[in-house]
């Protein structure tokens, strides 16, 4: 028998990559979202679902709620479902003034239907002002509902933007989103 090479002796394995390796049952997807709006007087302030009080909100076709839009963007990548702008174009009157609750909703309908479970979804809201964390509760809560998930799988987090850029000179609000996805069939 032949002595142990140091890499052996370490518990090191030398194993080479092929792509089955990655053709596990389930296997996963992620995929990355992201929204912007200008904010204008008059316009309700609304994010993840939850209105706040505020004399400005997001000037947008919907109601302009950047962080479900930043979601539903995260979700269809990680699908290749598309973006939210093939699925709920500016250019239809169906979505005019509509609730991006309903943009939620249908996006996870597609996914069940493309056989895609969400395992967890985290967020990001940049916005100057008000203070987001009396609300993010009810945010969590609201975006679980409409995802079928547990609120522990819906993560919302916020930023100020230390009065730098759109968001810290408080004329917009930005949302960034990371969801990951597991499916039943590569």
């Amino acid at each position: 028998m032949k002595d142990k090479t140091d890499k052996q002796k370490a518990g090191v394995v030398s194993r080479s990559l092929h792509p089955s390796h990655f053709s596990l049952h389930p296997f996963y997807r992620v995929g990355i979202g992201n929204d912007v709006h200008r904010l204008a007087p008059g316009r309700k302030l609304i994010l993840g679902g939850v209105r706040i009080p505020f004399e400005k909100g997001p000037v947008g076709h919907s109601d302009g709620d950047a962080l479900i839009h930043a979601i539903c963007d995260a979700l269809l990548g990680a699908a290749a479902l598309g973006d939210i702008g093939h699925h709920f174009p500016d250019t239809s009157p169906k979505w005019r003034n509509a609730s991006s609750v309903l943009f939620l909703r249908h996006v996870r309908r597609l996914l069940d239907q493309a056989g895609y479970a969400v395992v967890n979804v985290d967020a990001t809201v940049g916005l100057e002002r008000p203070k987001l964390a009396p609300h993010m509760p009810r945010m969590q809560k609201r975006l679980a509902a409409a995802l079928g998930l547990r609120p522990a799988q819906v993560s919302v987090k916020a930023k100020t933007g230390e009065g730098l850029d759109a968001v810290g000179q408080g004329v917009a609000v930005r949302a960034d989103a990371i969801a990951l996805l597991e499916g039943s069939r590569p």
